[in-house]
């Protein structure tokens, strides 16, 4: 096996992670058109990317493996090893991947940061790996352990529950990837002869003739073709369509089991699982020239980018599945756009550029790398987003880890890789696709080509190109212009600009302006290179004001900011009144961006203003003189404490959350036996649209039943009432919130508390009124009962 991945690794990294052998005719089987410039042949020199990845390797890194250590992750790779005793440690069968992740991040790391002691502390983890792998090749921490007591989703025996919830393929498919990047940055066979063992035993269980099983998490399918490109193995490519093949119908939609692979034509289900299998589907469709496969994947993007995706990229917005709405189902506060499931974008679009080197799919790359992902992490590296919401009232914060921790690992291992996404080239062709100082060192048509990029983006749209061949060499040099500099916010029109603005992009050669062809999103450049040459690409850096298309209703009424890449929203620390969900803004307002070096390390802000808004007594809004606020990049919220923010800034009175009225109920102190940060929903004043309503923040009791709870408001004197209404919150049977069995109202009077005898209907979709005769009252308590078998919740609770 050795002698043969040595032969090999010259050809991967030259050409990227893909092999590079074709012909005059065109697409072969067994490579992709297009490859990759390696990670390892670019060197950052910018101020916005390199030191976030320094970041990662100083900060993300040590304490996500630190973590791993804590939580007993790595324990259950020793006990499963017979190192130590003991049973297994964490929550789920999957956390073998959160080693596997992180070894693959550290691994990339190393490539450009070399340290021998991250170096060793991975050589101890692939130690303890290979201690917990079976003599077969089996590796699955959870049943290795304890046979005989395994986790629920794992099943009595091997693969049995394999696609559902078992994840024992989605386990090895991370292993893969590890092993592959662990071999190709030290160039130690350690954790690839593991992954090969175990892919050995993949390779004689399942397939035609054996067992026809898929997996319920998908990442295999990637995992055996990155196997497949260092061992030249076939089998194991084989094996990754067979896994996809074998897919549906008559499965789950959740986990895109509903048809067949090929019959699929819109995101359906769980994000992050979707996400990797069309990643692994466009490896098929390129390795296989399947073009059944790529007509499938494309479909489904098109469905994606034009009905599901959010403006910053992030996609999923159903937190109940994790995953996708149906069309134009794109709620803010609610909104899930797991990391992971940005990660999953970035692969998958990556992948597509690289069989049919259309621009947009980088547009779609950038925005998410940018917005969605970028906000998944802190500034300081070491806080974490799981969902990445569009709105907030402060319920929100980042964590420094999770019980089901997939996010901080992938966010890990995406980061130092990123040096990989910025070059690419094909027999005749150079192309550059996203924008950050570096210096790269191509092979190209047997020569060695530098490039040297300058710039200050995303920030400024100046962007020179120094090109130094090592001999004059003909070629095209192709400069991505990103959609939002030609008028598209992103392919489609799910979002358009709302202003006038034409932009205008410059590009010149040795300093001369010319004229250049777009084809596919790229200008192209043509001519002979020699050393010396320089090109300057001058991208407009217009504040634009953006509408969803209106059938998103929850961006109705409402813009959306962004500046060349970057997506802006507004956030508390950065408005006067220390709110800014109650702001009513302008489109005809003046937004002037400026940079202020103090703020996160340098970044562009946005002035402008905004009215203060609250409803009154008499039903109507009041509306404030304006008052200075600004807007910070997307990405860089939450990283002063929990509060306010949005995304989509409302332009109208329909679209804006004034502050409540001076009620009764407004006024008082919100206690509850179950603390929860929504209890000022309780009286927030907004009704909703139903009992399933999502969009704004409800009080819930789950995952709590059967039993009774209550909530309370303390006044702030002595009221005479008759009068008190509930609207219940309830989700469906299948997430866990119905209306209550009962409830009953208890009123305070001086000490002692009294039930009020009245009717209490209990009402779906509208108001419970309970009227009773007039009481005083210094407090007032609202108990209920849960169902047996769900919980409950409570949107608004008005008392007159």
């Amino acid at each position: 096996m050795r002698k043969k991945i040595l032969t090999l690794i010259p050809v991967i990294l030259a050409g990227g992670l893909f092999f590079s052998s074709r012909s005059k005719s065109g697409i072969q089987s067994g490579h992709y058109p297009i490859q990759p410039v390696p990670f390892t042949a670019v060197k950052l020199t910018d101020k916005f990317w390199a030191p976030r990845i320094v970041t990662n390797y100083k900060v993300t890194i040590p304490i996500a493996i630190q973590q791993c250590y804590t939580t007993g992750r790595v324990d259950n790779f020793k006990i499963a090893g017979k190192f130590k005793s003991g049973k297994f440690k964490t929550e789920y069968p999957f956390d073998d991947t959160d080693i596997y992740k992180l070894i693959e991040a550290a691994s990339y790391s190393l490539q450009t940061i070399p340290d021998k002691a991250l170096e060793a502390q991975l050589d101890s983890l692939i130690y303890y790996v290979g201690l917990a792998q079976e003599p077969d090749g089996y590796l699955y921490t959870n049943r290795t352990i304890d046979s005989l007591n395994t986790h629920p989703w794992a099943g009595k025996k091997r693969w049995e529950k394999t696609p559902e919830l078992s994840h024992e393929l989605y386990n090895c498919g991370h292993l893969y990837e590890a092993a592959v990047a662990h071999y190709l940055a030290t160039g130690k066979f350690s954790l690839l002869e593991i992954a090969e063992k175990n892919a050995q035993l993949l390779v004689e269980d399942f397939g035609p003739g054996k067992l026809l099983i898929y997996p319920g998490h998908q990442v295999v399918e990637m995992g055996l073709v990155k196997l497949y490109n260092v061992t030249g193995k076939k089998e194991y490519l084989d094996l990754a369509k067979f896994f996809l093949d074998v897919r549906g119908p008559g499965g789950e939609e959740y986990c895109q089991a509903h048809q067949k692979v090929v019959d699929q034509t819109e995101p359906v289900g769980h994000a992050v699982r979707a996400t990797y299998m069309y990643s692994g589907m466009a490896d098929i469709a390129a390795m296989y020239n399947d073009t059944s496969y790529i007509h499938a994947v494309q479909t489904i993007w098109e469905n994606l980018v034009t009905q599901k995706t959010y403006i910053t990229g992030g996609i999923g917005s159903g937190g109940g599945n994790e995953g996708f709405d149906p069309p134009y189902v794109l709620p803010n506060m609610s909104a899930y756009c797991e990391t992971c499931a940005s990660v999953g974008d970035i692969f998958w679009n990556y992948r597509m550029f690289l069989y049919d080197g259309d621009s947009k799919y980088y547009d779609v790359i950038e925005r998410v790398l940018y917005n969605s992902f970028l906000s998944g992490v802190s500034i300081s590296g070491d806080r974490f987003f799981y969902p990445n919401v569009l709105e907030s009232f402060g319920q929100h914060e980042r964590s420094k880890w999770f019980g089901c921790a997939c996010c901080p690992p992938n966010v890990a291992r995406l980061l130092p890789s990123i040096p990989g996404y910025i070059y690419a080239n094909d027999d005749k062709n150079v192309y550059v696709n996203l924008f950050m100082a570096n210096h790269a060192d191509i092979e190209f048509q047997g020569i060695k080509l530098e490039i040297e990029q300058e710039t200050e983006y995303p920030w400024d749209g100046r962007v020179v190109f120094k090109i130094n061949p090592e001999s004059s060499v003909k070629f095209d040099f192709k400069v991505r212009i990103p959609g939002w500099a030609r008028n598209e916010v992103i392919p489609g029109n799910l979002y358009v600009n709302k202003d006038d603005i034409d932009p205008k992009v410059f590009v010149s050669v040795n300093e001369e302006k010319v004229d250049y062809r777009l084809i596919d999103g790229y200008a192209t450049l043509s001519r002979k290179w020699k050393r010396g040459d320089q090109v300057v690409l001058d991208l407009p850096m217009d504040v634009r004001k953006i509408a969803a298309d209106p059938r998103v209703e929850a961006d109705r009424g409402r813009m959306a900011i962004q500046r060349g890449p970057v997506v802006f929203c507004a956030e508390w620390p950065f408005s006067f009144s220390k709110r800014v969900l109650n702001l009513l803004f302008s489109d005809s307002a003046q937004f002037e961006a400026s940079y202020n070096d103090t703020l996160y390390n340098g970044i562009k802000v946005i002035h402008t203003t905004a009215r203060a808004t609250s409803y009154n007594n008499q039903g109507t809004i009041n509306i404030e003189e304006p008052e200075p606020v600004f807007l910070i990049p997307y990405f860089a919220w939450n990283n002063r404490g929990a509060g306010e923010m949005m995304v989509w800034l409302p332009v109208n009175d329909s679209a804006v959350k004034p502050l409540p009225a001076p009620t009764i109920a407004s006024k008082s102190k919100i206690t509850a036996q179950k603390q929860s940060k929504s209890l000022f929903a309780l009286c927030d004043q907004y009704e909703p649209k139903n009992s399933n309503d999502h969009s704004w923040p409800f009080y819930h009791w789950w995952p709590d039943n059967n039993q009774w709870m209550w909530v309370q408001y303390d006044f702030e004197q002595v009221e005479t009432i008759s009068k008190s209404k509930v609207y219940w919150f309830d989700d469906g049977p299948y997430r866990g919130c119905r209306i209550p069995a009962q409830w009953e109202l208890e009123y305070k009077t001086d000490l002692t508390w009294e039930k009020i005898q009245c009717e209490y209907p209990v009402i779906k979709d509208g108001w419970s009124i309970a009227d009773f005769s007039p009481i005083k009252a210094s407090a007032l308590r609202l108990k209920v009962k849960l169902p047996e078998e769900n919980s409950s919740g409570i949107h608004e609770w008005v008392v007159e």
